[in-house]
């Protein structure tokens, strides 16, 4: 069930049309909400502009920053290395330079592909904590939804014009940062991320609506 909720998130949150619905018997009283049956939030702008988001997004610009120390100390060695192996062209044999070349060459290549690898990596880790950012918020943006009576939130990245949907992207940022703000970022490894234990279980998607169903509490 992990792991189809995980493909399921994934799949809504890359076509930028993450949005949750809910079954409700009755709507409930807004708290400070305008009540709406469709609510839009900002996915970029929670992760951007809430202090949770932005402590995540501070790691990994923390760890981009080394990886791009790393490729600029690795570039200068290798360019003394080929400066070197030049200067040792006029004291070798065409078929001893050409070993050496072929080793330094060999060298060069191995280092560019490990370069390539962790900036995937790194590129893949940046999407994973983003995915475990929104399941973290995930049950603020529910109590939202609860509030102002609504059964669907939709990103807004993916509508082009809306009628009657109020945005709550600047509700949802106070709320995610008084109830989020003192938790640290989670930034995953090279682990595949799992469920926070605390959010709303999630059911089967509608992969043509991309409407996920959310199981009511009791």
């Amino acid at each position: 069930m992990i792991g189809q909720c995980q493909a399921m998130l994934t799949r809504l949150f890359a076509a930028g049309f993450f949005l949750f619905a809910v079954p409700f018997a009755g709507h409930a009283q807004g708290l400070g909400v305008l009540q709406s049956d469709i609510l839009v939030v900002d996915a970029d702008r929670l992760f951007t502009e809430t202090e949770l988001g932005q402590k995540i997004a501070a790691e990994l610009e923390q760890e981009r920053d080394a990886l791009i120390a790393r490729n600029r100390e690795l570039e200068a060695k290798l360019e003394s290395e080929e400066q070197a192996l030049t200067e040792l062209r006029p004291e070798t044999t065409p078929q001893e330079f050409r070993e050496l070349a072929d080793t330094f060459d060999t060298k060069v290549q191995t280092i560019r592909a490990e370069s390539e690898r962790r900036a995937r990596d790194l590129e893949r880790k940046s999407n994973q904590a983003r995915l475990r950012f929104m399941q973290t918020v995930e049950p603020v943006l529910v109590e939202i939804m609860q509030d102002a009576g609504a059964t669907v939130i939709m990103d807004g990245r993916g509508i082009l014009l809306r009628a009657g949907a109020i945005d709550i992207t600047d509700t949802a940022i106070v709320r995610i940062d008084n109830r989020l703000s003192s938790k640290g970022p989670d930034v995953p490894t090279d682990e595949a991320p799992h469920s926070d234990p605390g959010a709303p279980a999630l059911g089967e998607a509608d992969a043509e609506t991309g409407t996920t169903e959310l199981a009511p509490k009791d």
